[in-house]
C-alpha cells in the first residue's frame, strides 16, 4: 500500500503522524511510505532518518496526497488539506467532527474514507488511540494552568503547592476519567488541594484507591459543581463525550462567581468544550479572559510536547495501520469491529451517529456501507 505522511500545518502543531520506527515497520512489510519534507522536524526526525527507514521524501503535501492511498495525520485536516482528498482515498487521523459542521461537510464532499482515532475502541470499551493523548492533555492541563496563575501571565499569583505557612492552591477537576485522573496525579504531585467531581461512583472509588484520602472526591451533581467550582484557583474541564459534542457542565454563570485571576482549562475543547464560554485557541494565543477568569482552550494541547506525543500516538496507531496496509482498508474495517468504530465518513456518507444527530445530517450504519 502507498501511505502518505504530510507535515502538520495547524498552529504550533509539531507532532508527526508516523515516527521513523513505524515507517521502518511498514517498509519491512513491503509498503511504500511517502513523507513530506520536514514532516518530522518538530520532533527531531530528519528527512535522512525517514529515508534510512525506507521512506521516500516528497517536496510538498500536494505530492504526498497525490501519491498515497492512505493518508496518516495527527490533527483534523484544514480546508486546503480537505481539498486534496479524493474518492477512494483513506484519511486516518483525529477528526473531532462534533466540533465542526464545516469540516464534516468538507469531508463528506471529498468522497474519502475518514477514520477517526478518537472513536476506535477496544474489547473493554476503551478508546486506545485517544487514551495516550488524553493522558498527556490531562498532565499538561495542570502545567498550563499553573503557569497562567502566575501574576505576569495575568493570573492570581498563586503557587499551587504553596509555601510553608501559606494556603495551597485549589484545583477542581470536573471529570475523573483518563484526562481527570492524570490531572489529579500532577496537581497532587505539585502539592495542591485537589477536588475531582464525576458522575460514576465506581470511578470516584477507583481514584480514592489510587491517590488516597488526600484527594477529595465528590459526585458531580449540578449543586456540587456549583459549590466547588467558584472556590477553584484552577478549574479543569475534563469531561469525555466520545464522538459527540461535550456537555456544557461549566455554565457562564459559574465563571462569573470565580475569583479574578483564576484559570479555567477546557481539555474538552476538541469536542466543542465543556465550558459555555469556550472557543478554540492556539498555542500562539492560548488564552482569553471572561469575567476576570483566564480561559485556556488550546485545541491541540499535546502538540506542546511533540516528541513524547508523537511516539505515544504512533505506538497506539501502528497496529491498526498495519491491519489496513496488509489487508486493505475495507477488509480491515470489515474484520475488526473496533477499527470499524473509528469509521466516521465513507463515500460521502456519515457513519458517526452522534455527529449526524448533532448536526441534523443523515446517518448510515457503517456495516451497511461495508457490506
Amino acid at each position: 500500500m502507498q501511505i502518505g505522511v504530510p507535515k502538520e500545518i495547524k498552529n504550533h502543531e509539531y507532532r508527526v503522524g508516523l515516527t521513523v520506527s513505524a515507517v521502518a515497520e511498514l517498509h519491512k512489510r513491503g509498503h511504500q511510505v511517502f513523507v513530506e519534507t520536514g514532516a518530522g522536524s518538530g520532533v527531531g526526525m530528519s528527512d535522512a532518518d525517514f529515508t534510512a527507514a525506507g521512506a521516500q521524501i516528497l517536496a510538498d503535501a500536494a505530492a504526498v496526497f497525490a501519491q498515497a492511498n492512505l493518508i496518516v495525520k495527527v490533527k483534523e485536516p484544514l480546508p486546503q488539506e480537505c481539498g486534496m482528498l479524493r474518492p477512494g482515498q483513506t484519511l486516518f487521523t483525529f477528526l473531532h467532527l462534533a466540533a465542526s459542521r464545516e469540516l464534516t461537510e468538507q469531508l463528506l464532499r471529498s468522497g474519502a474514507c475518514c477514520i477517526a482515532y478518537e472513536t476506535i475502541t477496544d474489547a473493554a470499551g476503551r478508546l486506545p488511540v485517544l487514551t495516550p493523548m488524553s493522558q498527556i492533555a490531562g498532565r499538561l492541563s495542570v502545567q498550563a494552568g499553573a503557569a497562567h496563575l502566575e501574576k505576569h501571565n495575568g493570573g492570581r499569583g498563586v503557587l499551587l503547592g504553596g509555601a510553608t505557612g501559606t494556603t495551597v492552591g485549589r484545583v477542581v477537576i470536573i471529570g475523573g476519567g483518563v484526562v481527570g485522573s492524570n490531572a489529579c496525579q500532577i496537581a497532587l504531585g505539585m502539592g495542591a488541594h485537589v477536588v475531582v467531581l464525576d458522575r460514576s461512583i465506581n470511578q470516584l472509588e477507583s481514584l480514592t484507591q489510587r491517590f488516597g484520602r488526600g484527594l477529595e472526591v465528590v459526585y458531580a451533581s449540578t449543586a456540587n459543581i456549583e459549590q466547588h467550582a467558584p472556590a477553584a484557583d484552577l478549574l479543569i474541564g475534563a469531561v469525555l463525550t466520545a464522538g459527540r459534542s461535550a456537555d456544557k457542565v461549566i455554565p457562564a454563570s459559574l465563571i462569573k462567581q470565580m475569583k479574578t485571576g483564576a484559570v479555567m482549562v477546557d481539555v474538552a475543547i476538541d469536542q466543542g468544550g465543556s465550558c459555555e464560554n469556550s472557543r478554540a485557541t492556539t498555542h500562539a494565543d492560548p488564552t482569553f479572559v471572561v469575567d476576570g477568569v483566564i480561559h485556556y482552550c488550546v485545541s491541540n494541547m499535546p502538540g506542546a510536547v511533540p516528541v513524547t506525543a508523537s511516539e505515544a500516538l504512533s505506538n497506539a496507531t501502528l497496529q491498526y495501520l498495519l491491519e489496513m496496509a496488509d489487508q486493505g482498508v475495507l477488509p480491515a474495517l470489515r474484520n475488526n469491529p473496533h477499527l470499524r468504530n473509528g469509521l466516521n465518513i465513507i463515500d460521502g456518507k456519515l457513519t458517526n451517529e452522534a455527529v449526524a444527530s448533532g448536526f441534523g445530517l443523515e446517518y448510515v450504519d457503517a456495516s451497511l456501507m461495508l457490506a
